[in-house]
């Protein structure tokens, strides 16, 4: 998916996150984290974990903000969440989750701050944040409101997804997907913040079903 994305919105949307999340104390100038995630972001292995799915992510948090204890913080989560992305390795949420831990220390966020945003990008592994986790449930809601694009986004979602892992075969690929899709439809719920069932549900339900169709046939 090729990104039309304005950076220096970007770049803005990052630095009054920081500056949210480090308070009165301030820290370094904001703009080289900026650009070293943007950097992250626009690697050529990528097809949908893009600047466009962190802006969408982003778009979806301030959507969701009012059920966040602490929202710049889930929106600090949100620009690490894929920060480090390698499609056939398995532990990208472990390395963005330290590159979180090491650069928010250096940027000046507070060490407990700094200790959420890891967390909430560990979570971003299975995307099951408990009960009582509101900023895990927005973050996680934010991440896959993709499953409840229009049809024409969804079919480009599930094309860029076997771009970046186009080094599996067809036949391990459609096994692998399909698994990946039964497991989300078989949850009670997909989202977990009101608006997300609301809004989301029924459609993601309707898509992820349409998709394993195609996968199985």
């Amino acid at each position: 998916m090729a990104d039309h994305v304005d950076i220096e919105a970007l770049r803005i949307r990052w630095t009054r996150a920081l500056d949210g999340a480090r308070g009165p104390g301030g820290g370094p100038d904001p703009v080289p984290y900026a650009d070293n995630l943007l950097g992250r972001w626009r690697e050529p292995q990528r097809h949908y974990h893009t600047l466009t799915h962190l802006t969408a992510v982003l778009d979806h948090v301030d959507v969701l903000e009012e059920y966040a204890d602490d929202p710049d913080t889930v929106r600090l989560a949100a620009w690490f969440h894929d920060a480090v992305y390698l499609p056939e390795r398995s532990e990208n949420e472990e390395r963005s989750a330290r590159l979180a831990e090491r650069a928010l220390a250096e940027a000046g966020v507070p060490a407990h701050k700094t200790a959420e945003v890891a967390r909430l990008v560990r979570l971003t592994v299975g995307h099951d944040p408990a009960g009582d986790d509101s900023d895990g449930q927005v973050l996680c809601d934010a991440d896959l409101a993709i499953l409840a694009a229009p049809p024409s986004a969804y079919a480009a979602y599930t094309a860029a997804v076997r771009a970046e892992y186009h080094f599996v075969p067809g036949d391990a690929f459609r096994e692998g997907r399909a698994e990946i899709v039964r497991r989300l439809l078989g949850r009670p719920l997909l989202f977990r913040t009101p608006y997300g069932q609301r809004h989301w549900e029924a459609t993601a339900r309707y898509n992820l079903a349409s998709e394993l169709e195609m996968l199985s046939s």
